[in-house]
Protein backbone atom coordinates (compact mmCIF):
# COMPACT_ATOMS: atom_id res chain seq x y z
CA UNK A 1 0.00 0.00 0.00
CA UNK A 2 1.12 3.22 -0.77
CA UNK A 3 1.26 6.04 2.09
CA UNK A 4 3.37 9.07 3.52
CA UNK A 5 5.99 7.18 5.74
CA UNK A 6 8.51 9.44 7.03
CA UNK A 7 11.49 7.65 9.20
CA UNK A 8 11.07 10.16 11.94
CA UNK A 9 7.43 12.09 12.50
CA UNK A 10 7.62 15.80 12.45
CA UNK A 11 3.90 15.61 13.70
CA UNK A 12 4.02 18.03 17.18
CA UNK A 13 2.06 15.10 18.68
CA UNK A 14 2.64 11.61 19.03
CA UNK A 15 -0.46 8.59 19.76
CA UNK A 16 0.60 5.56 20.97
CA UNK A 17 -2.49 3.19 20.15
CA UNK A 18 -2.99 0.78 23.03
CA UNK A 19 -5.40 -0.67 20.86
CA UNK A 20 -8.92 1.51 21.48
CA UNK A 21 -11.66 1.45 19.42
CA UNK A 22 -11.26 5.12 19.62
CA UNK A 23 -7.18 5.96 19.19
CA UNK A 24 -7.61 7.75 15.59
CA UNK A 25 -9.94 9.65 16.65
CA UNK A 26 -7.49 11.47 19.12
CA UNK A 27 -5.19 11.97 16.03
CA UNK A 28 -8.80 13.52 13.73
CA UNK A 29 -9.52 15.86 17.13
CA UNK A 30 -5.72 17.53 17.86
CA UNK A 31 -6.30 18.32 13.86
CA UNK A 32 -9.70 19.38 14.59
CA UNK A 33 -8.18 21.93 16.99
CA UNK A 34 -4.78 22.63 14.81
CA UNK A 35 -2.40 20.49 15.69
CA UNK A 36 -0.75 18.02 13.54
CA UNK A 37 -0.93 14.37 15.07
CA UNK A 38 0.78 10.36 13.74
CA UNK A 39 -0.45 7.54 15.54
CA UNK A 40 1.75 4.82 16.11
CA UNK A 41 2.59 1.65 17.67
CA UNK A 42 4.22 1.17 21.12
CA UNK A 43 6.78 -0.90 19.55
CA UNK A 44 7.48 1.81 16.91
CA UNK A 45 7.62 3.93 19.52
CA UNK A 46 10.19 2.83 21.47
CA UNK A 47 11.93 2.48 18.55
CA UNK A 48 12.15 6.37 17.81
CA UNK A 49 12.68 6.91 22.10
CA UNK A 50 15.79 4.43 21.93
CA UNK A 51 17.34 6.85 18.66
CA UNK A 52 17.33 9.72 21.24
CA UNK A 53 13.85 11.12 18.98
CA UNK A 54 10.73 12.18 20.99
CA UNK A 55 7.53 14.44 20.11
CA UNK A 56 6.58 17.55 21.04
CA UNK A 57 3.64 15.85 23.31
CA UNK A 58 2.81 12.24 23.64
CA UNK A 59 -0.51 10.88 23.90
CA UNK A 60 -1.07 7.38 25.51
CA UNK A 61 -4.39 5.98 24.30
CA UNK A 62 -7.09 3.40 25.75
CA UNK A 63 -6.99 -0.10 25.30
CA UNK A 64 -8.71 -3.32 25.63
CA UNK A 65 -6.01 -4.37 28.44
CA UNK A 66 -6.18 -4.54 31.79
CA UNK A 67 -3.15 -3.23 33.43
CA UNK A 68 -2.82 -6.50 35.80
CA UNK A 69 -1.84 -8.61 32.51
CA UNK A 70 0.58 -6.10 30.89
CA UNK A 71 3.90 -7.09 32.57
CA UNK A 72 5.51 -4.23 30.44
CA UNK A 73 7.85 -1.57 31.90
CA UNK A 74 6.40 1.82 30.87
CA UNK A 75 8.81 3.77 33.27
CA UNK A 76 11.01 5.11 30.16
CA UNK A 77 7.96 7.17 28.78
CA UNK A 78 8.39 9.88 32.07
CA UNK A 79 12.18 9.76 32.25
CA UNK A 80 12.28 13.25 31.19
CA UNK A 81 10.63 15.66 33.10
CA UNK A 82 10.03 18.10 30.43
CA UNK A 83 7.98 16.17 28.21
CA UNK A 84 4.01 16.87 27.99
CA UNK A 85 2.16 13.65 28.58
CA UNK A 86 -1.55 12.53 28.05
CA UNK A 87 -2.73 9.44 29.38
CA UNK A 88 -6.40 8.74 28.23
CA UNK A 89 -8.38 6.02 30.21
CA UNK A 90 -5.72 3.14 29.97
CA UNK A 91 -3.25 5.52 29.43
CA UNK A 92 -4.03 7.28 32.82
CA UNK A 93 -3.89 3.75 34.51
CA UNK A 94 -0.18 3.33 32.95
CA UNK A 95 0.19 6.75 34.21
CA UNK A 96 -1.28 5.95 37.78
CA UNK A 97 0.78 2.18 38.10
CA UNK A 98 4.59 3.97 37.48
CA UNK A 99 4.02 7.00 39.61
CA UNK A 100 3.30 4.57 42.74
CA UNK A 101 -0.73 4.88 42.60
CA UNK A 102 -3.09 2.18 43.16
CA UNK A 103 -5.24 1.03 40.13
CA UNK A 104 -7.74 -1.68 40.88
CA UNK A 105 -9.70 -4.38 39.05
CA UNK A 106 -13.06 -3.22 38.72
CA UNK A 107 -16.24 -5.19 39.58
CA UNK A 108 -18.26 -3.35 38.13
CA UNK A 109 -17.24 -1.06 34.72
CA UNK A 110 -18.26 2.67 33.56
CA UNK A 111 -19.19 2.90 30.12
CA UNK A 112 -21.77 4.82 27.71
CA UNK A 113 -22.58 8.08 29.33
CA UNK A 114 -20.91 9.52 33.06
CA UNK A 115 -21.45 12.62 34.61
CA UNK A 116 -18.31 14.06 35.82
CA UNK A 117 -17.62 16.93 38.51
CA UNK A 118 -13.97 19.14 39.34
CA UNK A 119 -12.69 17.46 42.89
CA UNK A 120 -10.17 20.40 42.72
CA UNK A 121 -8.80 23.28 40.43
CA UNK A 122 -10.49 23.46 36.81
CA UNK A 123 -10.13 23.52 33.38
CA UNK A 124 -10.66 26.85 30.98
CA UNK A 125 -14.73 26.68 29.90
CA UNK A 126 -15.61 23.49 31.29
CA UNK A 127 -18.59 23.89 33.88
CA UNK A 128 -18.52 22.45 37.36
CA UNK A 129 -20.46 19.09 36.09
CA UNK A 130 -20.61 17.99 33.14
CA UNK A 131 -21.12 14.74 30.96
CA UNK A 132 -18.68 12.65 29.24
CA UNK A 133 -17.80 9.05 27.71
CA UNK A 134 -16.40 6.01 29.50
CA UNK A 135 -15.59 2.62 28.44
CA UNK A 136 -13.52 0.80 31.31
CA UNK A 137 -13.63 -1.60 34.37
CA UNK A 138 -10.11 -0.91 36.12
CA UNK A 139 -9.53 2.19 38.04
CA UNK A 140 -7.24 3.99 39.91
CA UNK A 141 -8.11 3.78 43.71
CA UNK A 142 -5.36 5.59 45.02
CA UNK A 143 -3.75 8.49 43.39
CA UNK A 144 -0.44 8.71 43.00
CA UNK A 145 2.18 11.77 45.20
CA UNK A 146 2.66 14.48 43.68
CA UNK A 147 -1.16 14.69 41.33
CA UNK A 148 -4.39 16.24 42.37
CA UNK A 149 -7.20 14.90 41.93
CA UNK A 150 -8.69 17.00 38.98
CA UNK A 151 -12.42 14.92 38.57
CA UNK A 152 -14.16 12.57 40.10
CA UNK A 153 -17.32 10.81 38.48
CA UNK A 154 -20.94 10.21 40.00
CA UNK A 155 -20.00 6.69 41.03
CA UNK A 156 -17.07 8.20 43.03
CA UNK A 157 -14.74 6.49 40.80
CA UNK A 158 -11.31 8.91 40.21
CA UNK A 159 -11.94 10.39 36.76
CA UNK A 160 -8.87 12.88 35.74
CA UNK A 161 -5.63 13.62 37.29
CA UNK A 162 -2.82 16.40 37.46
CA UNK A 163 0.63 16.65 37.68
CA UNK A 164 1.60 19.18 40.20
CA UNK A 165 4.75 20.50 38.68
CA UNK A 166 5.05 18.61 35.52
CA UNK A 167 3.14 18.62 31.96
CA UNK A 168 1.04 15.64 32.70
CA UNK A 169 -2.50 15.25 32.62
CA UNK A 170 -4.28 12.02 33.19
CA UNK A 171 -7.69 11.16 31.91
CA UNK A 172 -9.90 8.26 32.90
CA UNK A 173 -12.66 9.25 30.20
CA UNK A 174 -12.33 9.42 26.57
CA UNK A 175 -12.44 13.27 25.21
CA UNK A 176 -11.97 12.37 22.06
CA UNK A 177 -15.60 10.80 21.10
CA UNK A 178 -17.77 12.97 19.87
CA UNK A 179 -20.24 12.55 22.81
CA UNK A 180 -18.16 13.81 25.61
CA UNK A 181 -19.04 17.14 25.97
CA UNK A 182 -16.28 19.97 26.45
CA UNK A 183 -13.75 16.74 24.68
CA UNK A 184 -12.18 19.32 22.46
CA UNK A 185 -12.23 22.13 25.01
CA UNK A 186 -10.03 19.77 27.55
CA UNK A 187 -7.91 18.37 25.19
CA UNK A 188 -7.36 22.39 23.55
CA UNK A 189 -6.31 22.83 26.91
CA UNK A 190 -3.88 19.76 26.73
CA UNK A 191 -1.98 21.31 23.78
CA UNK A 192 -2.14 25.05 24.86
CA UNK A 193 -1.76 25.30 28.28
CA UNK A 194 0.06 21.98 29.20
CA UNK A 195 2.48 21.17 26.58
CA UNK A 196 2.51 25.11 25.03
CA UNK A 197 2.38 24.13 21.55
CA UNK A 198 1.39 26.52 18.62
CA UNK A 199 -1.05 25.31 16.54
CA UNK A 200 -0.06 23.70 13.24
CA UNK A 201 -2.32 21.98 11.26
CA UNK A 202 -5.62 23.03 8.89
CA UNK A 203 -7.83 22.26 6.20
CA UNK A 204 -5.36 23.32 3.44
CA UNK A 205 -2.62 21.34 5.32
CA UNK A 206 -5.20 18.17 4.97
CA UNK A 207 -5.32 18.56 0.93
CA UNK A 208 -1.43 19.16 0.70
CA UNK A 209 -0.84 15.15 2.81
CA UNK A 210 -3.36 13.92 0.62
CA UNK A 211 -1.87 15.21 -2.11
CA UNK A 212 1.53 13.96 -1.38
CA UNK A 213 0.21 10.50 -1.35
CA UNK A 214 -1.01 10.44 -4.90
CA UNK A 215 2.26 12.57 -6.46
CA UNK A 216 4.38 9.56 -5.27
CA UNK A 217 2.79 7.30 -8.07
CA UNK A 218 2.76 10.36 -10.93
CA UNK A 219 3.08 9.06 -14.64
CA UNK A 220 1.62 5.30 -13.25
CA UNK A 221 -1.57 4.18 -14.46
CA UNK A 222 -4.25 3.82 -11.88
CA UNK A 223 -7.65 1.95 -11.60
CA UNK A 224 -10.31 3.25 -9.24
CA UNK A 225 -12.61 1.21 -7.40
CA UNK A 226 -15.46 3.50 -7.91
CA UNK A 227 -18.66 3.60 -6.32
CA UNK A 228 -19.83 7.09 -6.30
CA UNK A 229 -19.93 7.55 -2.82
CA UNK A 230 -18.11 10.65 -0.91
CA UNK A 231 -14.94 8.37 -0.63
CA UNK A 232 -14.20 7.39 -4.07
CA UNK A 233 -15.48 10.36 -5.66
CA UNK A 234 -13.21 13.05 -3.11
CA UNK A 235 -10.28 10.32 -4.12
CA UNK A 236 -10.96 10.46 -7.80
CA UNK A 237 -11.30 14.09 -8.46
CA UNK A 238 -8.06 14.28 -5.61
CA UNK A 239 -6.21 11.96 -7.69
CA UNK A 240 -7.46 13.32 -11.41
CA UNK A 241 -5.79 16.48 -10.81
CA UNK A 242 -2.60 14.69 -10.66
CA UNK A 243 -2.64 11.92 -12.78
CA UNK A 244 -4.99 13.07 -15.66
CA UNK A 245 -6.01 10.62 -18.31
CA UNK A 246 -4.15 7.87 -16.58
CA UNK A 247 -6.84 7.59 -13.91
CA UNK A 248 -9.71 5.18 -15.18
CA UNK A 249 -12.59 4.68 -13.26
CA UNK A 250 -14.61 1.52 -12.79
CA UNK A 251 -17.90 1.03 -11.38
CA UNK A 252 -19.08 -2.15 -10.89
CA UNK A 253 -22.62 -3.17 -10.40
CA UNK A 254 -23.46 -5.55 -8.23
CA UNK A 255 -27.20 -5.59 -8.40
CA UNK A 256 -27.28 -4.23 -5.08
CA UNK A 257 -27.54 -0.61 -5.55
CA UNK A 258 -30.29 1.98 -4.73
CA UNK A 259 -32.57 3.64 -7.47
CA UNK A 260 -30.43 6.70 -6.03
CA UNK A 261 -26.84 5.30 -6.71
CA UNK A 262 -27.51 4.72 -10.40
CA UNK A 263 -29.07 8.20 -11.21
CA UNK A 264 -26.05 9.73 -9.55
CA UNK A 265 -23.85 7.28 -11.10
CA UNK A 266 -24.98 8.80 -14.40
CA UNK A 267 -25.24 12.36 -13.25
CA UNK A 268 -20.91 11.91 -12.22
CA UNK A 269 -20.31 10.71 -15.79
CA UNK A 270 -21.81 13.97 -17.49
CA UNK A 271 -20.39 16.68 -14.99
CA UNK A 272 -17.09 15.34 -14.37
CA UNK A 273 -13.73 14.62 -16.21
CA UNK A 274 -13.86 11.18 -14.80
CA UNK A 275 -13.65 8.72 -16.94
CA UNK A 276 -16.52 5.75 -15.19
CA UNK A 277 -17.33 2.48 -16.99
CA UNK A 278 -19.97 0.67 -15.17
CA UNK A 279 -19.38 -3.25 -15.50
CA UNK A 280 -22.70 -5.28 -14.95
CA UNK A 281 -22.02 -7.94 -12.86
CA UNK A 282 -25.30 -7.69 -11.19
CA UNK A 283 -26.24 -12.02 -11.98
CA UNK A 284 -22.59 -13.13 -10.69
CA UNK A 285 -23.52 -11.19 -7.26
CA UNK A 286 -26.86 -12.22 -6.37
CA UNK A 287 -25.88 -16.50 -7.90
CA UNK A 288 -23.38 -16.24 -5.33
CA UNK A 289 -25.03 -15.11 -2.81
CA UNK A 290 -28.14 -17.49 -2.93
CA UNK A 291 -28.38 -19.30 0.18
CA UNK A 292 -25.70 -17.32 2.18
CA UNK A 293 -27.15 -15.57 5.01
CA UNK A 294 -24.75 -15.46 7.67
CA UNK A 295 -23.18 -11.50 7.90
CA UNK A 296 -19.62 -12.44 7.39
CA UNK A 297 -19.59 -14.89 4.65
CA UNK A 298 -22.15 -12.32 2.66
CA UNK A 299 -19.62 -9.60 3.08
CA UNK A 300 -16.69 -11.79 1.91
CA UNK A 301 -18.84 -13.40 -0.93
CA UNK A 302 -19.29 -9.53 -2.43
CA UNK A 303 -15.52 -8.40 -1.66
CA UNK A 304 -14.35 -11.72 -3.27
CA UNK A 305 -17.09 -11.27 -6.61
CA UNK A 306 -16.16 -7.53 -6.35
CA UNK A 307 -11.63 -8.64 -6.58
CA UNK A 308 -12.92 -11.10 -9.20
CA UNK A 309 -14.73 -9.05 -11.50
CA UNK A 310 -12.75 -6.22 -10.98
CA UNK A 311 -9.89 -8.53 -11.97
CA UNK A 312 -11.43 -9.83 -15.07
CA UNK A 313 -12.12 -6.18 -16.47
CA UNK A 314 -8.59 -5.27 -15.53
CA UNK A 315 -7.72 -8.06 -17.53
CA UNK A 316 -9.58 -7.33 -20.38
CA UNK A 317 -9.14 -3.89 -20.71
CA UNK A 318 -5.26 -4.12 -20.71
CA UNK A 319 -5.09 -6.36 -23.23
CA UNK A 320 -7.64 -3.68 -25.37
CA UNK A 321 -5.73 -0.66 -24.74
CA UNK A 322 -1.91 -1.69 -24.50
CA UNK A 323 -1.65 -0.61 -21.19
CA UNK A 324 -0.83 -1.72 -18.06
CA UNK A 325 -2.02 -0.55 -14.39
CA UNK A 326 0.07 -0.53 -11.35
CA UNK A 327 -2.29 0.81 -8.54
CA UNK A 328 -5.84 0.35 -7.79
CA UNK A 329 -7.43 3.97 -5.71
CA UNK A 330 -9.81 3.33 -3.37
CA UNK A 331 -11.84 5.53 -0.83
CA UNK A 332 -11.19 3.35 1.88
CA UNK A 333 -11.34 5.52 5.40
CA UNK A 334 -9.88 5.29 8.91
CA UNK A 335 -13.25 3.74 10.51
CA UNK A 336 -13.26 0.86 8.30
CA UNK A 337 -10.19 0.06 9.19
CA UNK A 338 -10.26 0.04 12.72
CA UNK A 339 -13.72 -2.03 12.52
CA UNK A 340 -11.67 -4.17 9.99
CA UNK A 341 -8.47 -4.72 11.89
CA UNK A 342 -6.71 -7.41 13.25
CA UNK A 343 -5.61 -7.59 16.83
CA UNK A 344 -1.98 -7.08 15.62
CA UNK A 345 -2.58 -4.90 12.53
CA UNK A 346 -1.29 -2.12 14.67
CA UNK A 347 1.03 -3.47 17.62
CA UNK A 348 -2.17 -3.28 19.75
CA UNK A 349 -4.82 -5.62 21.12
CA UNK A 350 -8.11 -4.26 18.88
CA UNK A 351 -10.62 -6.61 18.22
CA UNK A 352 -11.99 -6.85 14.79
CA UNK A 353 -15.83 -5.93 14.43
CA UNK A 354 -16.56 -6.59 10.96
CA UNK A 355 -15.30 -6.68 7.55
CA UNK A 356 -15.13 -4.54 5.15
CA UNK A 357 -14.92 -5.30 1.22
CA UNK A 358 -12.36 -2.45 0.66
CA UNK A 359 -10.14 -3.16 3.28
CA UNK A 360 -7.01 -5.64 3.42
CA UNK A 361 -4.86 -6.83 0.82
CA UNK A 362 -5.68 -8.15 -3.01
CA UNK A 363 -5.04 -11.33 -4.35
CA UNK A 364 -1.68 -11.63 -6.10
CA UNK A 365 -2.64 -12.57 -9.25
CA UNK A 366 -4.43 -9.11 -9.60
CA UNK A 367 -0.85 -7.54 -9.63
CA UNK A 368 -1.88 -4.28 -8.48
CA UNK A 369 -0.57 -2.02 -5.27
CA UNK A 370 -3.09 0.11 -3.33
CA UNK A 371 -3.79 3.67 -3.06
CA UNK A 372 -5.79 4.63 -0.08
CA UNK A 373 -5.21 8.49 0.47
CA UNK A 374 -8.01 8.82 2.33
CA UNK A 375 -7.10 6.07 4.26
CA UNK A 376 -6.05 8.32 7.73
CA UNK A 377 -9.05 10.74 7.73
CA UNK A 378 -12.79 10.50 9.15
CA UNK A 379 -15.88 10.98 7.09
CA UNK A 380 -16.17 14.85 8.34
CA UNK A 381 -12.89 15.23 7.11
CA UNK A 382 -13.52 14.03 3.77
CA UNK A 383 -16.29 16.42 3.31
CA UNK A 384 -14.27 19.19 4.18
CA UNK A 385 -11.67 17.65 1.78
CA UNK A 386 -14.47 17.76 -0.99
CA UNK A 387 -15.46 21.47 -0.52
CA UNK A 388 -11.59 22.14 -0.90
CA UNK A 389 -11.55 20.29 -4.05
CA UNK A 390 -14.76 22.68 -5.20
CA UNK A 391 -17.24 19.69 -5.41
CA UNK A 392 -20.65 20.55 -4.91
CA UNK A 393 -22.31 19.95 -1.79
CA UNK A 394 -25.11 17.72 -2.38
CA UNK A 395 -22.20 15.52 -3.66
CA UNK A 396 -19.95 15.81 -0.74
CA UNK A 397 -22.97 15.49 1.54
CA UNK A 398 -24.26 12.45 0.44
CA UNK A 399 -25.02 9.63 3.03
CA UNK A 400 -22.74 6.59 3.45
CA UNK A 401 -23.62 3.81 1.59
CA UNK A 402 -22.01 0.39 2.66
CA UNK A 403 -19.57 -1.23 -0.07
CA UNK A 404 -21.99 -4.55 -0.01
CA UNK A 405 -24.93 -2.26 -0.42
CA UNK A 406 -28.31 -3.81 0.14
CA UNK A 407 -26.28 -6.83 0.55
CA UNK A 408 -25.84 -5.99 4.45
CA UNK A 409 -29.67 -4.33 4.75
CA UNK A 410 -31.37 -7.80 3.50
CA UNK A 411 -30.99 -9.86 7.02
CA UNK A 412 -30.36 -13.32 6.02
CA UNK A 413 -30.41 -14.80 2.25
CA UNK A 414 -30.06 -12.09 -0.28
CA UNK A 415 -32.86 -12.69 -3.21
CA UNK A 416 -33.96 -10.86 -6.19
CA UNK A 417 -37.37 -10.20 -4.67
CA UNK A 418 -35.99 -9.36 -1.28
CA UNK A 419 -33.71 -6.44 -2.59
CA UNK A 420 -36.48 -4.84 -4.65
CA UNK A 421 -38.26 -4.61 -1.71
CA UNK A 422 -35.16 -2.75 0.42
CA UNK A 423 -34.83 -0.37 -2.98
CA UNK A 424 -38.14 0.05 -2.63
CA UNK A 425 -38.45 1.01 1.10
CA UNK A 426 -35.28 3.23 0.96
CA UNK A 427 -36.44 5.17 -2.36
CA UNK A 428 -39.48 6.25 -0.37
CA UNK A 429 -37.59 6.87 2.82
CA UNK A 430 -35.47 8.84 0.40
CA UNK A 431 -37.90 11.11 -0.89
CA UNK A 432 -39.56 11.70 2.43
CA UNK A 433 -36.38 13.28 3.77
CA UNK A 434 -36.17 15.35 0.90
CA UNK A 435 -40.11 15.81 0.63
CA UNK A 436 -39.88 17.45 4.87
CA UNK A 437 -36.47 19.04 4.38
CA UNK A 438 -34.71 16.76 6.56
CA UNK A 439 -32.09 14.76 4.80
CA UNK A 440 -28.96 17.07 5.71
CA UNK A 441 -30.38 16.68 9.24
CA UNK A 442 -29.35 13.24 9.66
CA UNK A 443 -25.99 11.27 9.25
CA UNK A 444 -27.34 8.53 7.65
CA UNK A 445 -30.77 6.73 6.91
CA UNK A 446 -31.83 3.71 5.42
CA UNK A 447 -34.21 0.66 5.32
CA UNK A 448 -33.42 -2.62 6.16
CA UNK A 449 -35.57 -6.13 5.75
CA UNK A 450 -36.17 -7.95 8.68
CA UNK A 451 -35.96 -12.26 8.40
CA UNK A 452 -39.40 -12.10 10.26
CA UNK A 453 -42.71 -12.24 9.12
CA UNK A 454 -45.80 -10.55 11.58
CA UNK A 455 -49.37 -10.95 10.77
CA UNK A 456 -51.47 -7.64 9.37
CA UNK A 457 -54.61 -6.46 7.91
CA UNK A 458 -54.80 -5.68 4.49
CA UNK A 459 -57.82 -5.66 2.30
CA UNK A 460 -60.17 -7.09 4.93
CA UNK A 461 -58.14 -9.98 5.00
CA UNK A 462 -55.37 -11.46 7.24
CA UNK A 463 -51.69 -10.85 5.75
CA UNK A 464 -49.04 -12.26 7.04
CA UNK A 465 -45.65 -10.43 5.43
CA UNK A 466 -42.80 -9.17 6.22
CA UNK A 467 -40.96 -6.53 8.18
CA UNK A 468 -39.21 -3.44 7.07
CA UNK A 469 -36.67 -1.64 10.01
CA UNK A 470 -35.86 2.56 9.47
CA UNK A 471 -32.31 3.34 10.70
CA UNK A 472 -31.81 6.86 10.70
CA UNK A 473 -28.70 7.96 12.90
CA UNK A 474 -26.85 10.93 13.72
CA UNK A 475 -23.21 11.35 13.78
CA UNK A 476 -20.12 13.49 12.92
CA UNK A 477 -17.16 10.68 12.35
CA UNK A 478 -18.95 7.04 12.60
CA UNK A 479 -17.05 5.75 15.13
CA UNK A 480 -20.24 6.79 17.33
CA UNK A 481 -23.93 7.77 16.33
CA UNK A 482 -27.33 8.12 18.04
CA UNK A 483 -30.49 7.61 16.62
CA UNK A 484 -32.80 10.69 15.37
CA UNK A 485 -35.88 11.74 16.89
CA UNK A 486 -37.87 12.91 13.32
CA UNK A 487 -41.73 13.72 13.99
CA UNK A 488 -44.26 11.59 14.39
CA UNK A 489 -45.83 13.38 11.16
CA UNK A 490 -42.83 12.27 9.44
CA UNK A 491 -42.55 8.87 10.24
CA UNK A 492 -46.29 8.13 9.85
CA UNK A 493 -45.69 9.33 6.29
CA UNK A 494 -42.77 6.97 5.67
CA UNK A 495 -44.40 3.97 7.16
CA UNK A 496 -47.74 4.38 5.47
CA UNK A 497 -46.56 4.60 2.13
CA UNK A 498 -44.12 1.44 2.37
CA UNK A 499 -46.76 -0.70 3.53
CA UNK A 500 -48.87 0.28 1.21
CA UNK A 501 -46.34 0.76 -2.17
CA UNK A 502 -43.79 -2.03 -0.85
CA UNK A 503 -45.68 -5.77 -1.71
CA UNK A 504 -45.35 -8.11 0.83
CA UNK A 505 -44.46 -5.96 3.62
CA UNK A 506 -46.62 -5.79 6.30
CA UNK A 507 -45.21 -3.62 9.35
CA UNK A 508 -42.47 -0.85 9.39
CA UNK A 509 -40.49 -0.19 12.92
CA UNK A 510 -37.87 1.68 13.87
CA UNK A 511 -34.26 1.30 15.42
CA UNK A 512 -33.64 3.27 18.37
CA UNK A 513 -30.32 1.89 18.94
CA UNK A 514 -27.33 3.91 19.50
CA UNK A 515 -23.23 3.38 18.52
CA UNK A 516 -22.68 1.26 20.55
CA UNK A 517 -24.00 -1.22 21.84
CA UNK A 518 -24.96 -0.87 17.79
CA UNK A 519 -23.32 -0.28 14.66
CA UNK A 520 -24.78 1.77 12.63
CA UNK A 521 -25.40 -0.22 9.91
CA UNK A 522 -27.14 -3.92 10.96
CA UNK A 523 -25.17 -6.81 9.87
Amino acid sequence: MVQTKLENPVEQLWVVDFGSQYTQLITRRMREIGHSATMMTYDRLKELFAKGLKPQALILSGGPLSIFEDQEDYAFLFDDSELPILGICYGMQIMGKVFGGVVEKGVVGEYGHAKLHFKEGTINSCPDSFDVWMSHSDHISKIPDGFIHLLESDNGLVAGIKHEQRPILGLQFHPEVHHSEYGKEILDYFCGEIAGLKKDWDNSKMVEATRKIVEEVRGEYVLCAFSGGVDSLVAAILAHEILGEKLYCFFVDNGLLRPQDYNHIEMLQKETKLNIEVIDASGEFLGRLAGEGEPEKKRKIIGTTFIEEFDKKVQQFETEQGIKFTYLLQGTLFPDVIESVSPHMHGGKSVTIKSHHNVGGLPDKMNLKLLEPLRLLFKDEVRLLGMELGLPKEWVYRHPFPGPGIGVRVLGEVSAPAVVKVQLSDQILFEELNNFNLYNNCWQAFTVLLPVKTVGVKGDARAYEEVIAIRIVDSVDGMTATWVDFSAVFMRKVSSRITNEVAGVTRVVYDVTSKPPGTIEWE
